[in-house]
């Protein structure tokens, strides 16, 4: 089993250059990693090019880097410079994002997510060696391309996966897996199909908390940011798999006739208690812990910008205790 290791989600809100104290209160705290997002706000790569000179003894990952918006040249150019400037070493996640990012957002077709990871994954692999390639794979082609930053210790690769084709890829031919908006239950099973493929699989989960006693706010504040997920394709086939059907039902009939107001509504109380960690510091601990039982090596906590909810005390008490 891989090294259990502890994370946080940057940046936070603001100006990126006013965030160095920030990061800093995360590495003096005793988080190990800080991993990136890439959605609508800052790119995954900028935050930590700072981070690899403010915290160098922290690991640095991106969680993730979409295998279709950067060709694949630079996206191996990319994350070879990235891991050339991180001292304490850099994770790879990877994905195909969803087809809001990639479609609605970048006019990219997002056509055969699964063989484009996969494509993607090989092609990195091979890039990585300093080899010059030429080689027509499924999703692109690539002819004559050699990596030209040398890659001095191995590259981990991980794969964002939801369903059990990518979390199988994940295992098969990556270095492990990201998940996210999953329970504790959902992530035992998850784990299991990744290690069937790869027993010392890295495991990383992104981890939705909101330390606050008012449950009544992270109810509803819960239901606001889940709708923006569960209703995206990719996460709504991942829910309907992992039998929330009947849970979720009326909420995606109503989102899709267009209440979505009465939609929030229809959200049950308890998935959003399985899906994001809120309560006491204690409480959310407690929640952290039982998916690191289940299998997660490398929770890597999200603090939800809900009302409340200060950064600084969330940094401070939510730290790894030993």
């Amino acid at each position: 089993m891989t090294q259990q290791r502890y994370g946080m989600t940057v940046p936070f809100g603001g100006a990126l250059r006013a965030q160095r104290e920030r990061f800093e209160a995360l590495e003096r705290a005793g988080y190990t990693d800080l991993w990136t997002a890439e959605v609508m706000g800052e790119d995954a790569l900028t935050p930590l090019a700072l981070a690899s000179v403010w915290n160098p003894s922290m690991r640095l990952g991106t969680a993730i880097l979409p295998a279709y918006t950067r060709g694949a040249a630079l996206l191996a150019q990319s994350i070879a410079s990235m891991a050339s400037a991180a001292e304490s070493g850099f994770v790879a996640g990877i994905g195909s994002s969803s087809n809001v990012i990639v479609e609605r957002w970048n006019g990219i077709e997002f056509d055969k997510p699964y063989q484009r990871v996969r494509d993607t994954v090989r092609f990195l692999q091979a890039a990585f060696t300093g080899e010059k390639i030429t080689e027509d794979y499924e999703t692109f082609s690539i002819k004559g391309f050699r990596l030209a930053v040398e890659v001095e210790q191995p590259i981990p690769i991980l794969v964002a996966a939801l369903r059990e084709g990518m979390l199988r890829l994940a295992g098969r031919e990556s270095d492990g897996a990201i998940v996210n908006w999953l329970s504790t239950e959902d992530a035992s099973r998850v784990t299991a199909i990744v290690r069937g493929e790869n027993p010392n699989a890295e495991i990383a989960a992104r981890l939705f908390v909101a330390p606050s006693s008012d449950r009544e706010m992270c109810l509803a504040a819960g239901k606001f940011a889940m709708a923006a997920y569960v209703n995206v394709p990719v996460y709504r086939a991942f829910h309907e798999w992992m039998g929330r059907s009947d849970d979720l039902g009326e909420h995606w009939e109503q989102w899709e006739s267009g209440d979505r107001r009465g939609a929030l509504e229809k959200i049950p109380d308890h998935v959003v208690d399985d899906l994001i960690i809120h309560g006491s510091a204690d409480e959310c601990r407690t929640h952290i812990q039982r998916y690191v039982d289940n299998g997660i090596t490398t929770p890597v906590l999200a603090v939800l910008p809900f009302p409340g909810i200060e950064i600084d005390t969330a940094i401070r008490d939510l730290a790894p205790t030993d």
